[in-house]
């Protein structure tokens, strides 16, 4: 397995209240991997420390070998990393179509693979969409936008934060596929989730976060039937 996200020991604060206690992790080039836990286990703050947004006081993060840490947020999303936030930070006075437009003009790339038409065939509710604004769209359409827009920096890997919190059923199961089609895409995923039995049909690997520290990883069928694993760590 070629690296390309390592995470090695990384410990973050927000002012005097520690929240990553040495958080170590890899995850490898076309890799959809989960980062499992409940509500304040760490898993927002895990994905904040790699795009700089809480940088971390101590560790290191490397994208291909290269360190992000000292790094900021811009100058992470420009070495190719997409970030959707969970709670998906869409422009909410500006259009579906305009919220994709905005982020292909910022990324400066032409000619990358994610095209407003490419996102709307993954997404066609969007083209439906094109003209309503943000705040006129359903949480699992935000959700969607964000993820689209996300995807017109053409990005080599991409952080999930929460990406099926709160939506229907139905909802969940269009995201599972639009992350299968993602990674048939060459694009590399980290998710963070507490919801186990969506991150056991998207990702092959796992790790369990709670109170700041990893207690837990290996392959998402083994998480699955290991009910003592389950019932400490991800129970409600």
């Amino acid at each position: 397995m070629t690296a390309i996200l390592e995470v090695r020991e990384i410990v973050t604060a927000y002012g005097q209240s520690q929240v990553l206690h040495g958080i170590s992790l890899v995850v490898g080039q076309g890799e959809v991997v989960s980062l499992l836990g409940r509500n304040g286990a760490g898993k927002t703050t895990t994905l904040r420390s790699i795009m700089g947004l809480t940088p971390p006081r101590s560790g290191s993060i490397l994208l291909k070998g290269r360190e992000l840490v000292g790094h900021k947020p811009f100058e992470i999303a420009k070495l190719g990393i997409g970030y959707v936030p969970d709670d998906r930070r869409i422009f909410p006075d500006l259009t579906a179509e305009e919220n994709l437009e905005i982020s292909r003009r910022l990324a400066q790339k032409s000619g990358g693979q994610w095209t407003i038409e490419r996102v709307y065939k993954l997404f066609p509710v969007l083209e439906r969409l094109r003209a309503s604004k943000g705040n006129c769209l359903s949480g699992g359409e935000q959700k969607m936008l964000a993820i689209g827009r996300a995807l017109m920096k053409s990005p080599e890997l991409m952080l999930l934060d929460e990406p099926v919190e709160g939506l229907a059923p139905l909802v969940v199961r269009n995201v599972m596929e639009v992350v299968r089609e993602i990674q048939r895409s060459g694009v590399t995923i980290l998710l963070a989730d507490q919801n186990l039995k969506f991150c056991r049909k998207v990702s092959a690997r796992g790790y369990i976060i709670e109170k700041g520290l990893i207690h837990h990883h290996g392959d998402m069928e083994s998480i699955w039937q290991n009910e003592e694993i389950v019932r400490k760590y991800l129970a409600v």
